[in-house]
């Protein structure tokens, strides 16, 4: 018995160990290869809020060597922990539209015509996400909009690769669009709306719906800090928050990669950008290229990079990268032209700015009107931070009015 105590005993004192160490290293790692751009405010809470999502990854990877789950599966369980009581302003019920697990958020006040529709797809990189992290936010949409809010729970990569999410999200789409009558949504009013991955996802739907005869055109599309190509990685904003917490350079393109193949492994190619032809890059170039970004968004540096070769080989794990549904930015102007009304929402300190700004661009040349948001001192995720116990982000509280607002205006 003494023994076993003993051998115990020397275990957990090496886990203990191995977790400290991995801790403080992956904490020194975060502290020398990230930055915190001056013009963020309350920039100590954002470390913090950094830190903690490096010591759940840390814990993760641990008891992933220990055999005892995947690094990716216990963060999600972190993630889904929080959980909220009824809602005295709405029904919240659980539902499955066609295969697809959604959560709707009805407002109990009794309306006097039918309300907005709002179909909303989560962020997280296309890995992460879940009915529970967005649960906050979709009640407070629905509460402040007065609105009915579906949320989609959608499948997630690297398990289910692309199009899967993409699937998912346009499946539940139709489903409620051809049932408005059950949830006393009006018809002329539908939006589809989404954060990062979920604002891929949104866009891509839009689309897709855009030449529908047979379903209710969508009233509007709301774009929370979407990512919208993966051509170029090295657009200003990229190379000015490579190192901005809470999303790296490198990490926006990881994400690109489990979503399209469910691995990693053509990522030194894809952030150098040699994974496209240069004659597929210079196709879209008159909509992906740094010269459609406005002036005063490369003031912070920025250098242009020179055309690359590609590989056959390379080309081949990505080529699905020029596709519309996976990238909305080349979707053609005249599935662009036939787009509803949108509400676009950029961050000053996010890799995925320029995405937001290109698309901006390529909405407004082909006539569609576009609301346009930018927090000059927001970083990718504060909208997620309204109201996070202590570590909330006015900033982050300020862009979630302006999209109830939009709403509202519809």
């Amino acid at each position: 018995m003494a023994v076993v105590l003993t051998v115990l005993v020397l275990f957990l004192a090496g886990f203990l160990a191995s977790f400290i160490l991995l801790v403080i290293g992956a904490i020194n790692f975060d502290f020398s290869n990230s930055e915190i751009p001056p013009g963020v405010t309350q920039p100590a809470k954002l470390r913090i809020i950094h830190i903690i999502l490096i010591c759940t990854a840390v814990v993760g990877k641990i008891l992933e060597n220990f055999g005892i789950c995947t690094q990716v599966s216990f963060v999600r369980y972190v993630q889904g922990r929080k959980t909220l009581g009824a809602d005295p302003k709405l029904f919240i019920k659980d539902l499955w539209f066609e295969k697809v697990p959604v959560r709707i958020y009805q407002p109990k006040a009794p309306s006097a015509s039918q309300r907005r529709g709002v179909m909303f797809f989560h962020g997280g990189g296309w890995v992460f996400g879940s009915l529970e992290t967005h649960e906050e936010l979709c009640r407070f949409i629905a509460r402040e909009s007065e609105s009915v809010v579906v949320s989609v729970g959608y499948r997630l990569a690297p398990e289910h690769k692309y199009p899967a999410a993409y699937e998912d999200c346009l499946n539940a789409s139709q489903h409620f669009l051809q049932h408005l009558q059950h949830y006393g949504v009006d018809p002329a009013r539908v939006t589809v709306c989404g954060d990062s991955a979920g604002g891929n996802l949104a866009a891509a739907v839009s689309q897709t719906l855009a030449g529908r005869s047979d379903l209710p055109r969508l009233r509007a599309q709301i774009l929370i800090y979407p990512g919208l190509q993966a051509l170029d990685f090295n657009l200003p904003s990229y190379q000015q928050n490579r190192g901005v917490p809470l999303l790296f350079r490198e990490r926006a393109a990881f994400y690109m990669l489990q979503y399209l193949n469910g691995n990693a492994t053509k990522l030194e190619e894809v952030l150098e950008g040699s994974h496209i032809p240069p004659d597929i890059k210079l196709k879209y170039q008159k909509w992906v290229s740094p010269d459609n970004i406005p002036e005063e968004f490369k003031v912070r540096g920025y250098k242009p990079r020179v055309l690359l070769d590609c590989t056959t080989e390379v080309y081949e794990t990505v080529k699905r990268f020029c596709e519309p549904t996976l990238c909305p930015l080349l979707a053609e102007d005249t599935i662009i032209q036939q787009l509803p009304e949108s509400f676009i929402l950029t961050c000053e300190y996010d890799v995925l700015r320029d995405d937001g700004l290109l698309y901006k661009k390529r909405l407004e040349d082909n006539g569609v009107r576009v609301t346009w948001y930018h927090l000059e001192d927001g970083f990718h995720g504060i909208i997620n931070f309204f109201d996070y116990c202590g570590l909330s982000f006015p900033s982050g509280k300020r862009g979630l009015d302006r999209v109830v607002e939009f709403i509202k205006g519809l």
